[in-house]
Parts: structure tokens; C-alpha cells; sequence
């Protein structure tokens, strides 16, 4: 890939108590670019999003070979600080996750937490967040009401929002859309397009069209091993492996 790299994993292996779940995994995901994982339930896809920022590390009997680099760097160095990484990497979940808090304080958490104090700093973080994430409008006047009064679209955005305010480098996006209806699904598909003007973002999808639309690079995996990983239209019209072409076209999975 010729765009400049923001992660990439050499030979990365992951085991779950023996069981082999991620298998010599080797590539590159490119800079303020899209790329999408896809491939069949229970292929590796959550999994391998979960190494970017280590939150497999919370997991008991997890044991990771290869390396992981973001920026060039190894994200399991021994000096590396985890926090400062999931500072870096941030991650929105398949079902909206707001903290039982108001829409303000879901948004200045992240913040306060990496020393923010300062209430006009907070206030402008709030804002240009929520403008990020396409729902400035429709919250700019009840900032102080329960996050959880939000409908599901809403507070998906105000979670990518959450994440957008600590200012990462990567969105990790773990099927953000499957607990959505189709018009909030539309408009975080036309967030993730914005988004990567500023941000590079890896998604996982279970839907492939939805990654045809959103994503500039696709990652297809099977059985814990990344089969093929290319520019998405090539991935999808003229794949290079026949098993992609097989999941692609409907004849498994």
C-alpha cells in the first residue's frame, strides 16, 4: 500500500486459553484511510481489532506472539504506557455504551481523566467533539440531560464523540452500525467518511456492503488467518484468493 502507515502487524499470533484464534497475521493499515475487516462470525476480526489497542490484554489466558507497530513503534514494548495507547487508539463498540452521565460529561470524562481542568477548555473540547461527530445540532441545547435519554443512532455518535475528544490518531470501529436502524446507520456511514480526513479508521463489519461503501482498503479473514487484504474495489471485483471470491459472492458464510 503506498499511503503512509499508521499500524502494522508482523506474523501476529493470538491463542485464548490453547485455542488459536489469530493466525501469522501480517499487514499495514494506511494513514487517514478506511479499512474494513470482514469475514464470518467468529473469523478474527473483533479479535484482531482488539490488538491494536490491547484490550485482549484484559482477558485471561491470552497469549500474543509477533509484533505490532503503530508509528513504527511496538505497541507491546516494555516501556509502552497502555493508557497513553488507548489515548492514541481509540475504540466505539457495537452496542452504544454512554455513561450513565449527562451528554456534557460523557464528552469532558476522557478529558478530565488526561488532566483537563479548565472549564472553557472543556466546554470548547464538548463542542468541536460533538461537531466532529454530527450531532452538535441536535444536542447543543440540553447538554446538561442524560446521555441515555439519546435515541440508539444518536448514541453511537455521542460515544465516537467520547472518543474524538481525547484527540486519537485511530478509530477502532467494532460493527458500529449492528444495533442500528438504517437511517442512523447512514449517517454514522457518513460520519466514517468524514472522519478520515482527519483520522485513520479500521472497522469490522459483518455487512459487505456497507464496507463496499465505506471502506478505501478491505481485509478478508477466515479461521484466524487474514486470506487477502487489498484496495476495496479490487477486493471485491476481482479477488485475488478463491475462498475471498467464494465469501464475497454468497457461496459461504
Amino acid at each position: 500500500m503506498s499511503e503512509n502507515c499508521t499500524i502494522s502487524t508482523t506474523n501476529l499470533n493470538l491463542w485464548y486459553s490453547g485455542k488459536h484464534a489469530l493466525q501469522s497475521v501480517s499487514m499495514t493499515i494506511p494513514k487517514n484511510r478506511v479499512t474494513a475487516l470482514i469475514g464470518p462470525s467468529g473469523c478474527g476480526k473483533s479479535t484482531l481489532l482488539r490488538c491494536f489497542n490491547r484490550l485482549n490484554d484484559l482477558i485471561d489466558h491470552v497469549k500474543i506472539t509477533g509484533e505490532i507497530a503503530l508509528d513504527g513503534e511496538n505497541i507491546h514494548a516494555p516501556d509502552t504506557d497502555v493508557v497513553t495507547l488507548r489515548k492514541r487508539v481509540g475504540m466505539v463498540f457495537q452496542k452504544p455504551n454512554p455513561f450513565p452521565k449527562s451528554i456534557y460529561e460523557n464528552i469532558a470524562y476522557g478529558p478530565r481523566v488526561h488532566g483537563v481542568k479548565d472549564k472553557a477548555e472543556l466546554d470548547k473540547i464538548v463542542e468541536e467533539s460533538l461537531r466532529h461527530a454530527a450531532i452538535w445540532d441536535e444536542v447543543c441545547d440540553r447538554l446538561n440531560d442524560s446521555a441515555l435519554g439519546l435515541s440508539g443512532g444518536q448514541q453511537q455518535r455521542l460515544c465516537i464523540a467520547r472518543t474524538l475528544a481525547v484527540e486519537p490518531e485511530v478509530i477502532l470501529m467494532d460493527e458500529p452500525c449492528s444495533a442500528l436502524d438504517p437511517i442512523a446507520t447512514a449517517k454514522i456511514e457518513n460520519l466514517i467518511e468524514l472522519l478520515k480526513t482527519e483520522y485513520t479508521v479500521i472497522i469490522v463489519t459483518h455487512n459487505m456492503q456497507q464496507a463496499a461503501r465505506v471502506s478505501d482498503y478491505t481485509g478478508f479473514m477466515y479461521l484466524g488467518k487474514l486470506i487477502e487484504c487489498g484496495k476495496t474495489k479490487e477486493i471485491f471485483e476481482h479477488p485475488k484468493e478463491e475462498l475471498t471470491e467464494n465469501y464475497i459472492t454468497g457461496r459461504f458464510g
